[in-house]
Parts: C-alpha cells; structure tokens; sequence
C-alpha cells in the first residue's frame, strides 16, 4: 500500500518539512511505501519553487500510483491540502487524519 501525505506547507517554518519527514518516517518503519512532498527535489528559495510542475507531479502519485492519503494536521487551511483530498476523493483513495499515537497497522498483504 502507498500512502500519500498531505498537508500544510505554505506559511509554515521549514514548510513543515520537518513534521512530514516524521510521519513519512513512521510510516516506513511500519512497512508503508510513502509518497512524500517534503521530498520532492528542489533546494532554491522557497519563493522560486516550481508549483506547478510539483503539483503535477503530485497529482500524477495520487492518480496512479497512491492507495491512500493521510492529512496531516492543518490541513483544513491549507488549498494545497485541500486540492489532493478532492483529487483522492475522485480516484477512490483511501482517506484518514493522522494522529500522533495512532494505532497503525501492518500494510495489507498485496501477494
């Protein structure tokens, strides 16, 4: 299972960065493959970052590739977040909040 992370960004320290690489790091130490934002590949100042085409390419994991997306705290403000969870509406992904302590289960079994 691919789970795709959403959240807030825009406004935040570090863009929340930080707080995506923690979950996306939890994620993966229980066996989840993590589609993660904070990563994608850009390292200029954030007032030149390529939107469009980082949205695209969102937009594309969310359509093809992810089963489910998690919303991160904040989302609810955040148009980004917002976008991505009407997309994953549309293609029928999983959705859920995270929750610090949240019981996270074993990824299914996709054998």
């Amino acid at each position: 299972m691919k789970i795709y992370l959403s959240g807030p960004m825009t406004g935040l320290p570090d863009c929340n960065y930080p707080r995506f690489n923690e979950v996306a790091g939890i994620l993966r130490n229980h066996g989840y493959d993590v589609y993660n934002p904070a990563e994608y590949p850009f390292d200029g100042d954030p007032k030149d970052f390529p939107i469009r085409e980082a949205f695209a390419e969102y937009s594309k994991e969310i359509c093809l590739n992810c089963d489910a997306l998690l919303l991160l705290e904040g989302w609810e403000s955040s148009k980004g977040a917002n976008a991505e969870l009407h997309l994953a509406k549309v293609c029928g992904l999983i959705l859920d909040e995270w929750k610090d302590g949240m019981d996270i289960p074993p990824p299914p079994n996709r054998g």
